[in-house]
């Protein structure tokens, strides 16, 4: 199995005492050093990736507010330090590379990369997310390797809403998403099903546990994504669902997230003949963040 990482993403460098930090990698990379895994480094995203999803405008306003030192604050609680940019970008070329090392060999990738992306809307970051990753993977897949049919599942206890967005109108495209529900950013309604039907939310109550997501999976969500018969899954990785994390009030535990990677691993392995591309988002709580990740990792090696 290939893992992307780079050390360049640690410059994305957030204020004191900001949840998404760079020790959230150094949880993930403690937590994998024993395994065997073919490790990689992948380049920036070029525009041409990036304008898939995103319009010029937008990544020139990026660039615009990159700081020379010490931090620009885009929203209430999104950060750009001076190798923000870089690091987001960084991010989203590791997803488009792991994608061509599937499309052409098979197996999956794992991207440990930050910051996340799954917030981030055509033209706003927020969520401290800057580009829309897996989304930008998923036109890429269909764009560039002829992918006709992809499916995209987020995990993350907070809804994709970026994801959603810049995949709403994309009928190539089975975006699901399960979340706690309410919780920021508000949207993720089971009503928000995209310009083709093609999107699945599916909400869950703060307190609900590891059992409650597997009944809703296993009525809701797989069905959806066995349906959709996809040629590649992308995974929006987040592990803040853990009982342990402070951001949320779902109680899944380790044995969940590998539950539901078995899940996305037979799906890609029933359709998809096994590819599959997996990308970090949250999770911080730090020992939870690395006992959650290798469980994951663990599932997608099988």
């Amino acid at each position: 199995m290939v893992l992307y990482d780079h050390p360049d993403a640690d410059a994305h460098v957030t204020p004191p005492g900001h949840h998404e930090q760079v020790a959230r990698l150094r949880a993930v990379r403690g937590a994998l050093e024993d395994l065997t895994l073919d490790r990689r480094e992948a380049a920036e995203a070029e525009d041409a990736l990036l304008l898939r999803c995103h319009p010029q405008a937008y990544l020139d306003a990026l660039a615009q507010a990159s700081p020379s030192e010490g931090w620009a604050q885009l929203d209430a609680d999104t950060h750009m330090a001076p190798g923000s940019l870089r690091a987001a970008r960084l991010a989203a070329g590791a997803a488009c590379a792991a994608v061509d090392a599937v499309m052409a060999d098979g197996g999956r990738a794992f991207c440990a990369h930050r910051p996340p992306g799954h917030h981030a809307e055509t033209a706003k970051p927020m969520g401290f997310c800057l580009l829309g990753t897996v989304a930008i993977a998923a036109k890429h897949a269909m764009d560039a390797h002829g992918a006709r049919r992809v499916a995209v599942v987020d995990f993350d206890v907070h809804h994709g809403n970026g994801t959603q967005d810049l995949l709403w109108d994309e009928a190539r495209c089975r975006f699901a998403s399960s979340h706690q529900s309410p919780l920021w950013p508000g949207s993720g309604g089971a009503d928000e099903v995209g310009a083709h039907g093609q999107v699945t939310n599916a909400p869950l109550p703060p307190f609900s546990d590891g059992a409650a997501m597997r009944r809703l999976y296993e009525r809701d969500v797989l069905p959806a994504l066995h349906d959709h018969a996809p040629d590649l899954v992308i995974v929006s990785a987040g592990f803040d669902a853990h009982a342990d994390d402070p951001l949320a009030q779902l109680e899944w535990r380790e044995e969940d997230f590998r539950w539901l990677t078995d899940r996305l691993v037979d799906l890609a392995e029933t359709h998809a003949g096994g590819r599959l591309v997996s990308c970090l988002e949250g999770g911080y709580d730090l020992p939870a963040l690395g006992r959650s990740v290798r469980a994951h990792v663990d599932g997608l090696m099988g």
